[in-house]
């Protein structure tokens, strides 16, 4: 009888924190939208309900949108869910509709359809809520702009982890049979039609931001990337590869320094993509294959080429080509 009345007591116990914390957790994530709309955001949501008892909470928000008129970012789907153990809302899962969601920057909107995605945060204890691991999987997915769907694949897996420098993620990405749309194909390819998918999609790296990544990152200011170590991009795509590694630092202005190393076979290829794309002005492009003959042939294979992009003075350089000004490594 004693035991019984023990654990009577416990459950009512439990019970009494299961249902405070579900009702904080509500009143914290209503009172997040509140502080955004105060800012000048738009944060709007139709809905907020929590199940999950006994051990989990599981909170919708029904048709929710959100945007932030300083960085001109916008975001709208039918609902979210999110679920983290009773005992810890710390490790949080976020759980994504298959319907459309809409993310937009200005007047540019792109539609994202995904089958089981989802997110994963796991937070420190304490007011600040520093991120320790994040990951974004997803099955199936695709992004359409306009009613055309410009990049898909067939799945996707995306993580950062914090290493023992809070300040330091170690960031990996790994692609399955990614696809840009036809248009693209047609306008990049070379000699021979590129495949529909790419056969390899990863990237691993380590970066080091100005601050760690907290509340404050989506409430305030995006911690800023000061050191890059790519330990390896690797991408298959036909008969192309391409695999890069090496280090960068970036300053206040967001402008590299350093060297990256790259490996690529079926270079001119690669050549003449770059000036499909835009990323190499037509009037450098014979200038750059003959460089670029000469060093492949050094290396004792033409069809391969061993080369450094250098990164200096607010310049980027291939090998010994000057190819314009550096892109400027800022996260808005």
């Amino acid at each position: 009888m004693r035991l019984a009345k023990l654990l009577i007591a416990a459950l009512l116990l439990w019970s009494l924190y299961w249902a405070a914390a579900a009702w904080g957790l509500k009143r914290g994530i209503a009172a997040w939208f509140e502080v955004q709309e105060n800012r000048g955001w738009q944060a709007e949501y139709a809905g907020l309900e929590t199940q999950g008892y006994p051990f989990r909470h599981q909170t919708r928000i029904s048709r929710l949108a959100l945007a932030d008129p300083r960085s001109g970012t916008a975001w709208r789907a039918d609902w979210l869910d999110l679920d983290s153990p009773a005992a810890w809302p710390g490790h949080l899962e976020l759980h994504f509709p298959a319907t459309a969601q809409r993310l937009s920057y200005y007047d540019q909107t792109a539609v994202t359809t995904a089958n089981g995605l989802q997110a994963s945060l796991h937070l420190k204890p304490g007011a600040a809520l520093e991120l320790e691991q994040m990951a974004a999987v997803a099955d199936s997915w695709q992004i359409a702009r306009d009613g055309e769907t410009v990049l898909s694949g067939a799945a996707l897996d995306l993580r950062a982890v914090q290493s023992e420098s809070l300040e330091t993620y170690r960031i990996t990405a790994d692609i399955r049979e990614f696809a840009p749309r036809a248009a693209w194909r047609r306008l990049l390819a070379a000699s021979a039609p590129l495949p529909e998918r790419f056969d390899t999609l990863a990237l691993e790296m380590t970066v080091a931001f100005d601050a760690p990544w907290d509340r404050s990152a989506l409430e305030q200011r995006r911690p800023q990337p000061r050191r890059i170590d790519l330990k390896l991009a690797d991408a298959r795509w036909g008969d192309l590869r391409l695999k890069a590694t090496g280090a960068l630092t970036v300053d206040e202005q967001g402008l590299p320094e350093g060297e990256i190393a790259l490996q690529a076979e079926n270079w001119r290829g690669l050549v003449l993509m770059a000036e499909r794309s835009g990323a190499l002005p037509p009037s450098l492009r014979n200038s750059v294959e003959r460089v670029l003959g000469l060093l492949a042939g050094a290396s004792g294979n033409p069809q391969n080429l061993d080369i450094t992009l250098g990164f200096a003075d607010g310049y980027v350089t291939l090998g010994p080509l000057p190819l314009g000004y550096a892109p400027r490594l800022i996260i808005r």
